[in-house]
């Protein structure tokens, strides 16, 4: 063993989303972690049926012997009639199989502002699925504003920022932070203790979501993973870049270079043989 690796610990475990090998299918995220070293994927449900079937998902980290660590419950526009019209619907269903696959963490989008009943008993909703899925924690995530005839335009209830309301779980994503304008050191500070799951992905200008690699963009990527590092409250990172438009030897590529950024950044020196 080197003195390097012996005096380090990169304890937080990083996971492949399945929303990072789009266009290709979900069953190719557990085939790609596996092939480059992630820890476990986080599942993005969304109109891929696999990604809807707790029972493929099951037979997808047993053959690939990789754990499912997270799951993103259908929130965004594409999937609102994922399983359900009904979000509250959406969102047991997700509990339900952070259950079944034992994952801890559902992430969850604030709102739209259409959703005008899910949005007044959001906060009290969420916390009667807490008492009921008590092995799991659903983590808000921070979102962003969208231009709409050359003006700012907050999609969501009450905003794009969680911590307006205050949850008892949160994810950063910080590609949401640049698409915001945003700093996401300061949102990390607000999220505090209840920051738990974190979405990784660069960005650099406002009111567009780019999900870049990380050091590609303008957002303090490594910065953040060091401070969440060493605060101890993080429970996992989920990788979510935009690989879309690469062939797969420029995915993989692309996945590898963000998994040994993270890790890199999120290695503390360990207190061992000191």
């Amino acid at each position: 063993m080197t003195s390097d690796a012996k005096h380090s610990r990169h304890p937080v475990p990083v996971l492949l989303s399945t929303s990072a090998v789009y266009p290709e299918p979900t069953a190719v995220a557990f085939e790609l972690a596996v092939k480059l070293g992630y820890d476990g994927v986080e599942v993005m449900v969304w109109t891929d049926a696999v990604s809807q079937d707790i029972g493929a998902l099951r037979g997808l980290a047993e053959h690939y012997n990789v754990p499912i660590g997270t799951v993103h419950a259908p929130c965004l526009l594409m999937t609102q009639r994922v399983w359900s019209p009904d979000p509250w619907e959406r969102l047991r269903r997700a509990a339900v199989m952070a259950e079944e696959l034992n994952a801890g963490t559902v992430v969850v989008h604030p709102p739209f502002f259409w959703q005008r009943e899910y949005a007044r008993t959001f906060s009290a909703g969420l916390d009667k699925l807490r008492a009921a899925h008590r092995g799991v924690r659903f983590a808000v995530e921070n979102m962003y504003w969208v231009k709409m005839a050359g003006r700012r335009f907050v999609p969501y209830s009450p905003d794009w920022d969680p911590t307006v309301v205050g949850y008892h779980d949160y994810t950063l994503d910080i590609s949401h932070c640049a698409a915001a304008g945003a700093d996401p050191l300061a949102l990390a500070d607000r999220m505090g203790s209840a920051l738990t799951h974190l979405h990784l992905g660069d960005g650099n200008s406002p009111g567009r979501d780019a999900h870049l690699i990380p050091g590609r963009g303008t957002m303090p990527c490594a910065e953040v993973l060091r401070k969440l590092a060493t605060d101890g409250h993080l429970q996992s990172v989920g990788v979510e870049i935009a690989t879309r438009k690469m062939d797969r030897a420029g995915r993989e590529a692309a996945l590898a270079e963000t998994l040994a950024f993270a890790r890199t950044h999120l290695t503390l020196p360990s207190t061992a043989d000191v």
